[in-house]
């Protein structure tokens, strides 16, 4: 990376380069150019007049920063900005969730119902609570990642679905003759399961892969070889740290970053969370 054209004197008081200025926002990854400190942003607050970001790097330690000049966003110098303010009353659009649902002013989300939601890892919750999020609050639906399913047989069974329990299950790569489609089948066969419990899936090895390509600058996800473990090879391919978890974990947050609402979405996912959501709230 070249600093030839952006020296010290322009990180506290640019003159004649007019640098991008680029709102915080959460799971943002950023570089703080003096100090060479790169972290996801985690929280951003106003202190003694100004806002402060902090910056958790992958080792999960956390600095502070004020926002303004001297930050670098994907190897590109900018001027960090507060967060876009929240729209108060309502142009286009703003009286939609992020799943394009019509928001329900004033509405508390409901306690917690018996029925769930059950999706493969903390990534797909994460994806699932940033889109449906304020509809599952209004419906009182809890997401719950299982990091796996070689054992959902026994986790549906010791759930115990039923009427006024059923349980909505969401797997990755879920197509025919795979392992998962006979673990499904396994599911399906059991006690209690038809009519109380629903398992749905998209095609794709990893949720990541359920972000439409262009929502990232890029034409297609990357082929990653057999072999090869697929989300190193992806943050491998797009040149990002990949080496620990903590870098994995980055690299979510930076991808999770990039998406606003259902439309940043691919549809054979869009319609089988959609699809769980109906199954768990009509009657």
């Amino acid at each position: 990376m070249s600093y030839q054209n952006w020296g010290p004197q322009d990180i506290s008081a640019p003159r004649k380069t007019e640098l991008p200025e680029v709102p915080v926002e959460r799971g943002m990854v950023l570089e703080d150019v003096q100090s060479g400190w790169v972290g996801a942003v985690t929280r951003v607050e106003k202190s003694g007049g100004m806002h402060i970001v902090a910056l958790e790097d992958r080792r999960g330690k956390s600095r502070t920063f004020k926002l303004g000049y001297g930050f670098l966003l994907e190897g590109l110098p900018i001027r960090l900005m507060p967060p876009a303010p929240r729209a108060q009353a309502a142009p286009a659009g703003s009286n939609r969730t992020a799943s394009g649902s019509v928001r329900v002013a004033g509405q508390r989300a409901q306690v917690a119902k018996a029925s769930r939601i059950w999706v493969e890892g903390k990534h797909d919750a994460e994806l699932v609570e940033k889109v449906w999020g304020d509809d599952l609050r209004v419906e009182g639906i809890v997401v719950e990642p299982l990091h796996g399913i070689d054992d959902l047989t026994a986790a549906v069974a010791a759930f115990g679905p039923g009427p006024g329990r059923r349980l909505g299950v969401l797997v990755d790569h879920l197509v025919q003759n795979s392992k998962e489609s006979r673990i499904a089948d396994a599911v399906m066969a059991s006690p209690g399961a038809a009519g109380n419990v629903l398992i749905v899936g998209h095609p794709y090895v990893d949720v990541w892969q359920a972000i439409r390509p262009g929502v990232l600058g890029i034409g297609a996800w990357p082929v990653i070889p057999r072999g090869v473990d697929w989300k190193t090879g992806i943050l491998t391919a797009f040149g990002w740290p990949h080496e620990t978890k903590e870098d994995i974990g980055l690299g979510w947050q930076k991808l999770l970053g990039a998406v606003r609402s259902y439309a940043d979405l691919e549809p054979s996912l869009l319609g089988r969370v959609e699809e769980v959501i109906d199954f768990l709230t009509v009657p």
